[in-house]
């Protein structure tokens, strides 16, 4: 039997589409508008297309007290974080992290402990810059596994969704069209282009769209810095300690502004907003990733400020505690949204170009194709 969330976001997508009120309001409602019946892939595909801008919600003539009692937002941040939790590999670890706020906290606090207890009983005879309190060969050890494991569990958490919402393999102008939506936040626009309802009601406002861009180039800078010093590393023989013109410092310290703007900047907003618009209980969860998010650009921006003094030696587990605990839970958090709304507004563009709707079979269930339901016997 479908979860509940699905059959409330396959009876308000129902409503929707025989309205068609909300048509340009963003990608959502040209998808749903091109089906003639909704089967479960077909759900959990517009719900991840939605981004939770809410004007829908707030142009709607059926919200309660009507009695169709509409809050499409809600219904849709629903099915989303279930596909997150359905699709995510293994399906026992996603159960760890049901209650996000806590996870991330226990995550934080054991990896902090971890890389202590490693600078102290670990620590370099000789060393330069970071080196003399961690080793190279330490971090390495630490990091790399914690950096492909969640790259796996993606790749097969992904793979999942994308069998159960799509008939097509992805081709390159539909990843190449999603990450145009992606960096333009153009579903955060509203259709109209004077943004989106989400913090201040029938208010429109561009606010939460240049702050994801802010976050998200933010990131994509601080992680091109970490390249970029690894190439210097083991392509050129150019050993950290880097200066302050290096290349990964050009990059890193801007990225480490925007990112600590944009992620304290959505934190915020999200204390404005109506919880009661967003997935059941888990305005948490979403508030402790945001702010994890925060600490590892601050602590980092922090750790660079203090470089040559002694604050380095507990500034650096520290720092690293967080960027640990941030990429062992990004199959599990919100971070996750990134990566399933990439596939959707992939599948999403593929289906604009080849103008077939029909990407799941109306009896596809969600979930279905899922191993570990299989072996369940679900």
């Amino acid at each position: 039997m479908p979860d509940e969330s699905i059959a409330e976001a396959r009876r308000q997508s129902e409503i929707c589409n025989a309205c068609r009120y909300c048509e340009g309001y963003c990608s959502v409602f040209p998808a749903m508008h091109s089906l003639r019946a909704f089967s479960d892939g077909n759900i959990a595909r517009l719900a991840n297309l939605c981004h939770n801008c809410r004007g829908c919600y707030y142009a709607c003539q059926f919200t309660a007290p009507h009695e169709f009692d509409m809050n499409l937002p809600k219904a849709l941040a629903d099915v989303q974080v279930a596909s997150w939790k359905r699709y995510a590999w293994p399906s026992q670890a996603a159960k760890i992290f049901d209650r996000a706020g806590v996870a991330i906290a226990t995550a934080l606090a054991l990896s902090i402990a971890g890389l202590f207890w490693l600078a102290a009983a670990v620590r370099p005879e000789a060393g330069q810059g970071f080196y003399a309190y961690m080793s190279h060969e330490i971090m390495l050890s630490v990091f790399i596994p914690a950096f492909l494991a969640p790259l796996v569990s993606l790749a097969v958490s992904l793979r999942r969704f994308w069998r159960d919402t799509s008939r097509r393999a992805p081709t390159l102008r539909g990843i190449a069209s999603a990450l145009r939506s992606a960096g333009r936040m153009s579903n955060l626009s509203g259709g109209h282009g004077d943004g989106c309802n989400f913090e201040d009601e029938d208010r429109y406002s561009n606010v939460r769209r240049h702050l994801h861009q802010f976050a998200l180039f933010g990131f994509l800078l601080c992680f091109a810095s970490t390249c970029s010093g690894t190439a210097l590393h083991y392509a050129f023989g150019i050993e950290a300690p880097y200066g302050p013109f290096s290349l990964p410092k050009i990059l890193g310290v801007p990225g480490g502004l925007l990112l600590c703007a944009g992620s304290l900047g959505l934190a915020y907003l999200k204390t404005k907003a109506d919880p009661n618009l967003g997935a059941t209980n888990l305005w948490g969860g979403e508030m402790a990733f945001v702010l994890l998010l925060f600490a590892v650009s601050l602590s980092g921006l922090v750790l660079f400020a203090a470089t040559g003094t002694s604050a380095v030696s507990w500034l650096l587990p520290l720092h690293l505690g967080f960027v640990l605990a941030f990429f062992l839970t990004t199959p599990y958090s919100k971070m996750a949204h990134g990566f399933y709304r990439l596939a959707a507004l992939a599948q999403d563009a593929e289906i604009r170009i080849s103008g077939d709707p029909l990407t799941t079979t109306p009896s596809a269930q969600f979930g279905s194709n899922s191993e570990d339901n299989s072996a369940s016997g679900k």
